[in-house]
Order: C-alpha cells, then structure tokens, then sequence
C-alpha cells in the first residue's frame, strides 16, 4: 500500500505535483474530522498517469477520476456551461490546467484550498482561509452560477458550519431559481439529508428563504409563513417559526434523521387553513398528512420517512393531550402510533418539540412509558390463551378492549 506521499513523489519525477483538495483541506483548517481525501493533479496528462500507475482504477465517467489504495484521485480540470442544468457541462483536462485554474471552478471559498503533498503548503487563491476565519460561504467566482446544485450546498454548508451566506451570493442564488427546477430529486434530497443531520438544520431553510427559494422544493414549508398562530399556546409567531423551532429542539434529543424529518413536517397542514379560519387550524392534521406525501414525492424522502410524517402529522395533537383524552381514545392512539415506525419513543420527541418554548420541554408527556407497559401488558397471545376458539378479527376487538380496561386500571 502506498503512502499518499509517495504517489506524489513518483508524480513529481515526471514533472507534475499532487495536491489535497476540497472539503479535506476546509476541515483541516477548521479542526474537523477529515472523512474523505480527494487529491488533484496538475502538470502530467491521462496517458502518463495510467503508465505511471497501472493498478489504479478507473472510476470518473465524464472526467478522469482514479482510486488507488483507497484514494481518490483526480486531473486537474475546467468546466465550461453548455447547457441547463445540474450535468450541462463540457469539460477538458489537460496537463497545462493549473491548479488555480482547477480551483477558481470550485462552488464556494471554503472548498477551493488546495494543499501542496509535499511541500506541506496551503494554496488559496480566493481567501477561503479567510473566509472560515470570518465564518462566511462566498463563491467562489461567478462561474458558480452554472451549476444550480450549488444552491442547496451553500444551504447546506450554511447549516453545518453555522457560517454567514455573503450578500452577493445569496442575489446569485436567486438568479438559478429556474434551474433548480432541473434538479433530479436525489440530489436534492442527499444535500437536505446533510443539513437535516447537522446541529441547526433551520438554517438550511433560513438560507433558502432568503435567497426567495424555498418555495422551488419546500413549497409546503414555505406555505406556512405567515399562517398566524394562537399566541396564548405559540408566542414564537407564525406557523413557520414554531416548525423551524420545533425542527431545532429535535436535534438536542435525537440523531434520528426520520424522526427529525418527523418534527419538520408535524404541522405541514397549517400551510393551507384557509385566512379565514385563522389564528385557529382545524383539521391541520388530516391535511398535513397529504402534503408531507407531496413533499416526499418532490424531493425523494425514503418511504420509512415519510410513514413517520404521515404519522406525527395525523397524531401529533392527541399525543400532546393524551393525559386528558378518554381510556378508548388513549388505546386507539397506542396502538395507531406503535405500528408506525416512528413509534411512541419517536412520536414523544414530536410531541415534546411541538410544545418546546422558552428553552424547554414539557415535563408531563408520558404517553410512551404508559403505551409500552399497556402493550407488553396485553398481548394477543393473552387473548388467545383465554380463548382459543377465537380467531382474526374477534380477536383483536377483544385485546382493544382488554387495553382500554388496563388503561382504566391504571388511572
């Protein structure tokens, strides 16, 4: 197995160098654990590369990317905008493309430092060390407005580093609007999965909506600004501020993505309660469960997410007043919400940041720790030990019933 450094020795004797790029050399800077290192190669064409290392493979399909030991390993390349969308591009590689030249076609500041193997040597044409220090995401050039994916990556890298988006790229984001119209939903939903995962995934939409594109992918999030509230029960404002609050307290509790997803789109249905009927939204919860299907289909969510947001739209409120609803109706919830893979340990996270103020959760949500004792309590093979001659249907009228009584026990 080869040393990165001596790969970049064998590149240098034939007149080339090899450098560290992207997201590796950001994080370095910025002490972060480096999860990938992607190299980039200046000063040496294809042809001498695949006779300096034939045991490297092959894996770029429009451009020549190479993995050896692990390592992937690219030439040094330009993109030049030939049509709309995500993949319009003409590229060339070349052993006269320097390394500046293969930066300045990069997104953001931040992602276009390069670092010498073995010089040990920073390059950074743009300032992006600067950029990390100031704690702000720049284009990098205004080639970054041919690419329309860069978007949601700046939204994303927003959210990760809790970094500042620069006014100039904001206005140059909301030039792609159209283009991201093009996106293919994959990649759409790999870059709100990241954001989704990181510590303030509010940010994510905050960026978006700034740049006035929130509404392109995450129209049902953006339907619920301005749909006013109750202030005795949502002082924090508008249905919009309580899901991107709601969205952030998920994150102090769980690193579950379904179940942070789950808190993001517990209230979808506030987006379309008439003005009329305003502060109040009855029936948001009916309604919410078709828009977070909507919202699924635009952007690709996985079917196990959007069965938990079906799941916390429609349940949600019963969750938040379970101690006060009748015996029957705490055993119909029980039961609706264990069989959803978001659970009741995942529909209590739900509950409590929908109720999440000031700082804090409510202390009195305990539907979970009563569900599961009444679940583990009463089972169908109880009922079928009791009466064996009963089968299907009958028996589960009978547990329902035997549930509602254990709950009555309890109270």
């Amino acid at each position: 197995m080869e040393k990165i450094t001596e790969i970049a020795q064998k590149i240098q004797k034939i007149g080339g160098r090899l450098y560290l790029v992207g997201g590796a050399v950001r994080d370095e800077i910025m002490g972060r654990k480096i999860e990938d290192e992607d190299y980039c190669i200046v000063g040496i064409s294809q042809k001498e590369f695949e006779e300096l290392f034939p045991e490297a493979t092959l894996k770029g399909k429009s451009f020549p990317v190479y993995e050896i030991d692990k390592k992937e390993i690219a030439l040094a390349r330009t993109e030049k905008k030939i049509g709309i969308g995500h993949k319009g591009f003409e590229i060339e590689t070349n052993k006269k493309i320097t390394i500046e030249e293969d930066l300045k076609r990069r997104d953001i500041t931040i992602n276009s430092i390069a670092k010498d193997v073995l010089k040990n040597e920073y390059i950074d044409p743009f300032d992006g060390i600067l950029d990390i220090k100031n704690k702000i995401i720049r284009m990098t050039s205004n080639a970054f407005g041919e690419d329309p994916l860069r978007v949601y990556r700046v939204a994303r890298f927003s959210s990760m580093f809790q970094f500042q988006v620069e006014d100039k790229t904001t206005q140059k984001m909301h030039l792609l609007k159209e283009e991201l119209f093009t996106l293919p939903k994959e990649r759409v939903f790999q870059e709100f999965k990241k954001a989704l995962a990181s510590d303030k995934p509010s940010t994510f939409f905050e960026v978006l909506r700034k740049a006035d594109l929130l509404d392109v992918h995450f129209k049902e999030i953006y339907d619920l600004i301005g749909k006013i509230q109750p202030e005795k029960y949502h002082p924090e404002g508008d249905s919009y501020q309580h899901t991107m609050i709601s969205l952030d307290a998920s994150c102090l509790l769980t690193n579950d993505l379904k179940i942070r997803f789950s808190c993001l789109v517990h209230d979808l249905g506030k987006g379309t309660t008439p003005i009329e009927v305003l502060p109040h939204h009855y029936g948001h919860e009916k309604r919410g469960e078709e828009l977070v299907s909507k919202l699924g289909s635009r952007i690709g969510i996985p079917k196990i997410w959007e069965e938990c947001g079906k799941t916390a739209a429609k349940e949600h409120m019963r969750g938040g007043m379970f101690s006060v609803m009748t015996p029957k109706k705490q055993v119909d919830f029980i039961e609706n919400v264990s069989k959803s893979p978001l659970r009741l340990s995942g529909m209590k996270i739900v509950v409590l940041c929908d109720q999440y103020r000031n700082g804090k959760y409510p202390e009195n949500i305990n539907f979970d720790i009563i569900g599961e004792e009444c679940l583990e309590a009463v089972k169908g093979k109880n009922i079928l030990q009791k009466n064996p001659s009963l089968s299907g249907k009958k028996v589960g009228e009978l547990l329902h019933k035997e549930r509602i009584e254990w709950i009555k026990k309890r109270m």
